[in-house]
């Protein structure tokens, strides 16, 4: 049952970063939410969703970032109020819309709130949005805090009505997908109508008239983030060192003085306003002491710009020594974290600190070593994709002629690694291994002659690979697209998609046919089950040896763990001890996590907690040792 959307102000809940997020823009009184579900943005509209025909919402998933944000827009244009959400990724799809919606004006505020992923958790990079905001003049909230992640997004809401553009909110991996107390507020009755003003002339100002109004409203973000709520200063009047941070920042900055005892020694100013900075309070505590530590995830985008501040006022301010990602005193890359907060306050105050004495860490890493199993990255139990990769393999292999696999992201991007027998060449933007397949198909006449193979999946194929598979017909491009259908955006969370026959909000539509849409584009095209592993890499075959222009086949089955919610398993799965010879295919090869290997026995068996009875591994022993039998 939701409770985000309890009407009991004053009530304290334990609420996820995203869930908080979601509340706040119920307090503030949204009317339309929009994403495409990327980790870790996803909880935001997908809790909005559950609570949309309560609270007469319209809720969507769209086909992508950029069209999220356009459906957001429209919204505002006709004075709703609207939330768009993404992760680092996704803003880069949404960047073209943004950079143009920032100059003509909004009505209703919007919110775009996009969640970081440091040390690239479930990401194919390490990316800071916030470069964005500055990038597009658009003001920059970040909360630190649960109760913050909600009050800061019902701030947001005033904040872009009140200066008519979009309000950026930056969320991290750690804030969004933890929990904390959240104390709820009011949430409004309203009955606001969406009325479009078409006398309003948003484009005939010329641009550089729009640009300076931006600037304009930048100006006057500035002064109203100098008396920001969200800027606070913990610490003593004069530290002999003061640490200047954001987000995620301050809870590892507060731990730290904590553990140290230096709490008369360190102080700390969260700032939660990140773009524009508030400059005159920035310069006032510029002014307590001599030494500044600055702390955040992934880029120096507070470093720089308080160093910026710093050198203007140096006049007023005089010699300061700042310390961070430049001087190398924290990481330039990855999450921030307690230690590494230790190690900088101990690096500059020239003390000592040990958590622990050394010997326990080296009595724990000893025992991690032998005792921990070691674990690596793979696909679920009965996962389709290990099937598709399989066969994937297997026909490249009997093709002779040094064919690859280009892809992008997904569940399907562990195929990089042994899950996917180290088949995945590139794993870069949505939609890309269709698009770079696109370019290595017309490179036989500079001497290319191996087959190239795009892996995408069925959402991925909707949010960015048919463009790429539009311009391969139109450019008669030799390559095939694999679409590795499993009826979800699995990696997500298993949202659906246009394929799948359901909106976020439950309604029933009209599914789109991804062979029909395919066929539409002159591609020539074939379904198959991966699990009929012969099959799949027959047809495979088949169409690497087809030069003539882009071939897709579409490998379909759902994915394990909806058909494990959904289905009965249909076998039981055993080892024949007396027919397996040892040769670890099954379990060291094939890497289903249904397979173990007995060591004592030196066979291979079945774990009876994580096998899904697929019955898959059958096929691929070459001793038919693994045994399907039906169940009773």
């Amino acid at each position: 049952m939701p409770i985000i959307d309890l009407d009991e102000p004053q009530k304290e809940l334990l609420l996820m970063g995203n869930e908080a997020i979601a509340r706040g823009a119920l307090e503030a009184g949204v009317k339309v939410c929009t994403a495409y579900p990327g980790t870790p943005s996803s909880e935001i509209i997908g809790s909005l969703a559950e609570v949309a025909k309560a609270r007469d919402l319209y809720v969507e998933w769209s086909v992508n970032e950029k069209v999220a944000l356009e459906v957001a827009a429209s919204a505002s244009f006709s004075g709703l109020r609207s939330i768009c959400a993404m992760k680092q990724n996704g803003l880069n799809v949404a960047s073209d819309f943004l950079l143009h919606l920032n100059m003509v004006g909004l009505n209703g505020g919007l919110v775009l709130v996009t969640c970081d992923d440091p040390s690239a958790h479930s990401s194919p990079n390490e990316q800071d949005s916030r470069a964005y905001s500055k990038l597009a003049d658009l003001p920059l909230l970040e909360p630190a805090t649960f109760q913050e992640a909600k009050d800061m997004t019902t701030w947001a809401f005033t904040i872009s009505e009140e200066i008519g553009c979009v309000c950026m909110m930056r969320g991290v991996t750690r804030i969004s997908h933890s929990r904390g107390n959240v104390t709820l507020g009011e949430l409004p009755k309203s009955n606001v109508k969406a009325h479009y003003d078409a006398s309003t002339r948003r484009l005939t100002q010329p641009v550089n008239q729009r640009h300076q109004w931006l600037h304009s409203k930048l100006a006057q973000l500035g002064e109203i983030f100098e008396t920001s709520k969200f800027n606070q200063y913990y610490g003593p009047e004069r530290p002999d060192v003061l640490i200047f941070t954001c987000g995620s920042g301050l809870l590892y900055s507060q731990e730290a003085v904590n553990l140290m005892g230096l709490e008369d020694a360190v102080g700390i100013f969260k700032i939660g306003t990140s773009w524009p900075l508030p400059t005159k309070t920035i310069v006032e505590h510029l002014k307590r002491t001599e030494k500044f530590l600055i702390i955040e995830e992934v880029d120096p985008f507070l470093e720089c710009n308080v160093l910026e501040i710093a050198a203007y006022e140096s006049m007023k301010i005089g010699p300061k020594a700042f310390y961070g990602k430049r001087s190398q005193h924290v990481p330039s890359v990855g999450e921030m974290d307690t230690d590494r907060v230790i190690d900088a306050l101990s690096s500059i105050l020239d003390i000592r600190y040990e958590a622990r004495d050394r010997s326990y860490t080296k009595t724990i890493g000893e025992i991690a070593n032998t005792l921990v199993p070691e674990r690596t990255m793979g696909f679920c139990s009965g996962c389709p994709h290990r099937a598709s990769f399989w066969s994937i393999k297997n026909a490249l292999e009997t093709d002779k002629r040094g064919g690859f696999v280009t892809g992008d992201i997904g569940c399907y991007s562990l195929a990089r690694g042994p899950a996917g027998y180290y088949l995945l060449q590139t794993n870069l933007g949505m939609g890309s291994g269709a698009g770079l397949a696109s370019g290595f198909g017309k490179l036989d006449r500079f001497g290319l002659d191996q087959p190239v193979i795009a892996v995408c999946g069925d959402s991925t194929f909707f949010h960015a690979a048919m463009p790429a598979l539009a311009n391969a017909h139109y450019n008669q491009s030799n390559f095939v697209m694999v679409v590795l259908d499993n009826s979800a955006t699995a990696m997500t969370g298993f949202q659906p998609h246009p394929g799948v026959g359901i909106n976020a909000m439950g309604d029933k539509v009209e599914p789109l046919n991804i062979e029909s849409i395919c066929r539409d584009f002159g591609a020539k095209v074939e379904v198959t089950d991966p699990f009929d592993l012969r099959g799949t890499t027959k047809r495979l075959l088949e169409m690497l040896k087809d030069q003539k222009g882009p071939k897709v086949l579409i490998m379909r089955r759902k994915c394990a763990l909806l058909k494990q919610r959904e289905e009965e398993p249909l076998y039981k799965v055993r080892v024949d001890p007396q027919k397996c010879i040892g040769c670890e295919l099954c379990a060291k090869v094939f890497r289903c996590p249904g397979l173990i290997w007995d060591k004592e026995l030196e066979v291979a068996a079945i774990d009876e907690a994580l096998c899904v009875r697929c019955g898959l591994c059958v096929d691929i022993c070459p001793e038919e040792a693994i045994l399907r039998e039906k169940e009773s």
